[in-house]
């Protein structure tokens, strides 16, 4: 696993350690670029706090930066782009200017309602419509505005089916909840780990390209905060654990045509959204001192005027249903059988999961290990 890929999924697990039990979606690999790009233009006590957030020396952040948007450019299924918008009056440095994407860079009018339109018909365009409006807003003082978008669309190799179940037991008890079920997935689709918040259940839904979707499910006594940032970890590997000890697995047996274990599945379908102020987690991002607008803190972008970062936000959406999955994030930062019947010959173990309560999902580059999305579903309903 690259360097960058490393450091940005470590951001996306120390971000999942601030979820409450809300129904969340977030994108690291969305924001870490953009803090990757400002680190290496930055100066004084803001560079160590970006570096620290960021997990690599801010003199390398550009290109890591560039790393990992070529891991994003070679995916099928996963589409990234990078906005610069600023201020004529800045005058932005030629090096900086290089270790961007090559057009990316526009020009602020100056009239904010204009400006605005322009930027959020970026964000739409740039994801198909399912972010519908930049997460920043642009008034009479800022002066850049720096932006990523980052969109996942993929289709199940197997589609599931969908039906309205009632379940019996847990939050979710006595609701019409719209389930997706697939029967006779492989088995070494479910991986049982243990971890420091317990044993976690990980149900792997493999998508037709390169991106895949898993599902975590841990002890009904753990929240989001504890069972995703263990769960995110424990794709980079892992202690097995025993496939029955898992949280929501039953194991029974069944006569097969073919030797190998089976998996069936039933989810809630879900669709989550979030907006996220990156400003209110400076630990995670590192942006703490970036804020104090009493001096610059991007030496590296325009000498003068100073520039301090104004706003940080991320708007993400994610939806799962019985074809596939697609999930977008726009980060911005702001400166300011037939025949006679006879037994299958085969006696194999049927696992069985169901996701019947609060669970996580992360969305991954299956080649690189680069985790596009991570959230929470705490409403199945959406």
């Amino acid at each position: 696993m690259s360097p960058a890929v490393t450091a940005a999924n470590a951001m996306t697990r120390f971000w999942a350690e601030r979820f409450d039990e809300e129904s969340t979606v977030c994108s690291g690999a969305g924001a870490w670029p953009l803090l990757a790009l400002l680190a290496w233009a930055s100066g004084g006590p803001a560079r160590t706090e970006l570096e620290d957030a960021l997990g690599v020396p801010a003199r390398e952040a550009a290109g890591h930066a560039r790393e990992l948007l070529a891991v994003l450019a070679a995916s099928t299924d996963a589409e990234a782009a990078l906005g610069l918008w600023t201020h004529r009056a800045l005058e932005l440095k030629s090096t900086w200017l290089a270790a961007l994407p090559g057009g990316c860079a526009e020009t602020l009018t100056g009239d904010s309602a204009a400006d605005q339109e322009r930027l959020d018909r970026w964000a739409r365009e740039r994801t198909g419509g399912l972010i519908e409006r930049m997460p920043v807003s642009v008034d009479a003082e800022t002066l850049l505005v720096l932006a990523s978008a980052l969109t996942v669309r993929t289709r199940w190799r197997v589609p599931f089916s969908e039906w309205t179940a009632r379940p019996g037991e847990g939050p979710w008890a006595h609701r019409e909840v719209p389930t997706l079920g697939r029967r006779g997935a492989p088995a070494d689709d479910l991986s049982v780990r243990s971890t420091p918040a317990g044993t976690i259940t990980d149900v792997r839904v493999t998508g037709q390209e390169d991106v895949d979707v898993h599902l975590f499910l841990g002890a009904e006594s753990l929240r989001a905060h504890r069972v995703l940032p263990a769960a995110l970890a424990a794709l980079a590997g892992g202690a097995p654990a025993p496939l029955a000890d898992g949280p929501g697995v039953t194991v029974s047996e069944r006569r097969s045509h073919t030797p190998e274990d089976v998996l069936d599945v039933t989810v809630p379908k879900f669709a989550v959204a979030a907006e996220h102020d990156l400003l209110a987690l400076p630990g995670v991002f590192g942006l703490a001192t970036a804020t104090d607008a009493s001096r610059g803190h991007f030496p590296g972008v325009c000498e003068r005027p100073p520039l301090a970062i104004q706003q940080a936000k991320q708007r993400a959406v994610a939806r799962f249903d019985a074809l596939g999955f697609e999930a977008a994030a726009v980060t911005a930062f702001a400166a300011r059988a037939g025949s006679a019947y006879r037994p299958p010959p085969h006696l194999v173990k049927e696992y069985a999961v169901a996701f019947e309560r609060p669970f996580g999902f992360a969305a991954v580059h299956r080649p690189s290990g680069l985790v596009l999305f991570a959230g929470w579903v705490t409403d199945p309903d959406g």
